[in-house]
């Protein structure tokens, strides 16, 4: 489906949270869109990755509320709809025995359940997810034995191996060659436009945000912006980065 302004598909009223006493996030109300691409950008210590933890059920927040899908988050029981990139995904074991297609096909688990035989169809989703993102050629390497860019496009083919709705990713340049970064933010391009993904990047990358989302938010502790991207670089002087 295209961008849908009349379909909801992350809510968030007024969610605070706290780790020892100390705010991190701080009455955030935020909504995305089936079919946007949302940039949530923030200086370091804003409270970006703590944020898509809460709506990822990883964190539970101490106040306010979550919905996904229309779903309040402790109703939701869909969550192979949810694709979620973590942070320095490439800081793994560089020596871990897992094959390129052996990592993304684990993305099937999700819908396939973990000790459920191998089909066909998951073989089949995770041949079309490598190909998405140019790795079928690597299949039978170790995911060690790669530069930190093609590990990058091995985990969202594992995300995408799930079929997920929407794909979250948590500052997924870092670690990445610089040579090689226009060509990733192209991919998520073409999965937002292609696949019709909605997507949020988590990310400090500002100057990228401005050429490839279409939505911006601001964090620090609360959203202080959520707009079009071209209202974010014609309101800068609304815009300010403490931790930056």
């Amino acid at each position: 489906m295209p961008l849908n302004h009349q379909e909801n598909i992350i809510e968030l009223k007024d969610v605070s949270f706290a780790y020892n006493k100390h705010t991190v996030l701080k009455g955030v109300n935020l909504v995305v869109h089936r079919g946007d691409y949302l940039g949530l950008i923030g200086g370091n210590g804003s409270g970006k990755t703590t944020l898509i933890k809460i709506v990822l059920g990883l964190l539970k927040a101490d106040t306010g509320s979550v919905r996904l899908f229309g779903q309040e988050q402790k109703d939701f029981k869909d969550w192979q709809k949810v694709g979620y990139v973590p942070q320095k995904v490439t800081s793994f074991d560089a020596n871990f025995p897992a094959t390129v297609w052996e990592v993304v096909l684990m993305g099937r688990y999700g819908i396939r359940g973990l000790f459920q035989k191998i089909t066909e169809d998951d073989r089949e989703k995770t041949r079309q997810a490598l190909e998405r993102v140019r790795m079928w050629e690597y299949r039978d390497q170790r995911v060690g034995d790669l530069s930190g860019g093609q590990q990058q496009r091995v985990f969202i083919a594992r995300a995408l191996a799930g079929e997920p709705n929407v794909l979250f990713l948590d500052e997924p340049t870092v670690g990445v060659e610089k040579d090689i970064k226009e060509t990733f933010y192209a991919l998520l391009q073409e999965l937002n436009r292609e696949l019709k993904l909605t997507i949020i990047l988590v990310t400090h990358d500002v100057e990228n945000v401005a050429h490839e989302a279409m939505h911006v938010a601001c964090l620090d502790c609360t959203i202080f912006f959520h707009d079009s991207v071209d209202a974010y670089f014609k309101d800068t002087h609304k815009v300010v980065h403490p931790h930056a």
